[in-house]
């Protein structure tokens, strides 16, 4: 396989399938026949390895790379599929923090150019079986399985876990999942199964009682992870990283008495290591201290009110790159954004990627200081020219704005 097949492979993924990453609602496929049928071809591979499911608006990629970090830690070989990749597609399916091996995918795209036309499964659905399949043949103990949107008809929902979480519930998707909380915890909630524990990490009681109710229905055990008291810290620095703590903290101890040896070192190590161990970047991720450069993915509005709050706690004057997709709520995301800052509007290169000239009226009427850009990396190095010593630079908005980022110039 040469560097030329394999792009060309994962360009054909990406342009031949229904893919939400790139083309949004459109592509969004729910139910569970077609990854099934998926399955079915493959030979049920899911079935033959051991899955803990992780969901929730905010916080769910956070969780799983703390919980695959802890499980490392105590000496188990460790599968991961996360979504979106920021950088490279193989970014999504890990073991023990090293990428999916790109001769794999390579091979798996030609099995899957083969498929039944009948089946015509989505670009998500075939990272899915894709993910199950190389954890099977690689043999892990542990997979950990993020949700990639909702729940109850997403295509990792096809699993049966050792026990699942719901770390929150938000506002996001609504064109999708729901209009309110209730109708989108309750989509969430779908992933709960008949005697598999389902731990809630959400503060919102309204939530906590679907959960719990839907729990009941299905005869198994509810853990709310808000009642846990620690003070573990993790190398993640967000904020918000203390409520995945406690989600994280929940699993282990329902892992553990299912006979899963975790030692407290290992989970303390693990919570420690997260970036080393599974190589986790973009989540409050620091990418130079001088100056100080902040990157960080959250993009609905509950994550960017939490990231922005934490940003307003910064003394330093900042200088803020934001890009976001044509569905984002722009007047929403204008009424909480960081004081003290100059914003540097971009647009992310993607299919759904919103120019910022399209909601300039909205910028001008903010009375904000600004300018806008036609893409990410020249957003950046404007900001880059005029910060001062003292100051900082924020990139983020999106999970693409941030991938872009990253691409340019992390290897810089």
């Amino acid at each position: 396989m040469t560097s030329e097949q394999y792009q060309e492979a994962i360009q054909w993924l990406f342009v031949q399938m229904p893919n939400y990453q790139v083309d949004g609602q459109k592509a969004y496929k729910p139910g569970l026949q077609n990854i099934t049928k998926l399955c079915e071809y493959f030979g049920n591979p899911q079935n033959e390895i051991r899955t803990i499911h992780i969901g929730g608006t905010n916080g769910k990629g956070s969780t799983s790379n703390m919980l695959a970090s802890v499980l490392q830690e105590s000496g188990y070989k460790t599968g991961l599929y996360n979504s979106p990749h920021l950088i490279d597609f193989t970014e999504r399916i890990k073991i023990n923090g090293e990428n999916c091996d790109k001769e794999f995918v390579y091979e798996f795209i030609q099995k899957l150019r083969n498929i039944p036309e009948e089946i015509r499964p989505s670009f998500f659905e075939f990272t899915t079986v894709m993910a199950f399949e190389y954890f099977r043949q690689q043999k892990v103990d542990f997979a950990i399985i993020e949700v990639g949107l909702g729940g109850r008809l997403d295509s990792t929902n096809i699993i049966k876990p050792l026990v699942s979480a719901i770390t929150n519930v938000q506002l996001d998707h609504q064109n999708i999942l729901g209009n309110t909380i209730e109708e989108i915890a309750k989509e969430k909630a779908g992933i709960i199964k008949e005697n598999i524990p389902i731990i809630s990490g959400d503060e919102n009681e309204m939530v906590k009682q679907i959960i719990e109710a839907t729990a009941k229905e299905r005869n198994t055990t509810f853990i709310d992870a808000t009642l846990i008291k620690t003070n573990l810290k993790s190398d993640l620095k967000g904020n918000y990283q203390e409520k995945n703590i406690r989600v994280v903290v929940a699993i282990v101890e329902e892992l553990r008495k299912i006979g899963v040896e975790i030692a407290d070192s290992h989970l303390k190590e693990g919570l420690l290591n997260v970036h080393k161990n599974t190589g986790f970047i973009g989540r409050w991720f620091e990418f130079s201290k001088d100056p100080l450069i902040i990157c960080d993915t959250a993009h609905n509005q509950a994550g960017l009110e939490m990231v922005f709050s934490q940003l307003n706690e910064i003394p330093k004057a900042k200088h803020i790159v934001l890009g976001f997709v044509k569905d984002k709520k722009i007047d929403e995301v204008l009424r909480i954004l960081p004081s003290n800052s100059t914003f540097y509007f971009v647009k992310p290169a993607i299919n759904r990627g919103r120019h910022p000239s399209d909601y300039e009226d909205l910028l001008k009427k903010s009375k904000i200081i600004y300018k806008i850009f036609d893409d990410v990396q020249s957003g950046y190095l404007a900001a880059k020219q005029n910060i001062k010593k003292g100051e900082m630079i924020f990139i983020g908005g999106s999970n693409f704005v941030v991938g872009e980022f990253l691409e340019k110039n992390l290897q810089k």
